[in-house]
């Protein structure tokens, strides 16, 4: 890892859907100043997409597998 893991923060959230099922999710937090020596701090142009987005019908199978 590039970053010291004390700049990390993650946490674990948990709980049902609508459908009673367990889910759980990952929340992951760093400090935007640790991006930059990547290239990916919000306030670099390398951390902007530069090329055309993924056809309408890609983005409607991500939300559906997601569910």
């Amino acid at each position: 890892m590039p970053w010291p893991a004390a700049d990390f923060l993650v946490n674990l959230i948990c709980g049902r859907d609508a459908d009673g099922h367990w889910h759980g999710w990952y929340d992951v937090r760093l400090p935007a100043a640790a991006l930059r020596p990547l290239g990916l701090h919000p306030d670099q142009p390398t951390a902007t997409a530069d090329g055309s987005s993924p056809p309408g019908w890609w983005h409607a199978e991500a939300e559906r597998r997601a569910r």
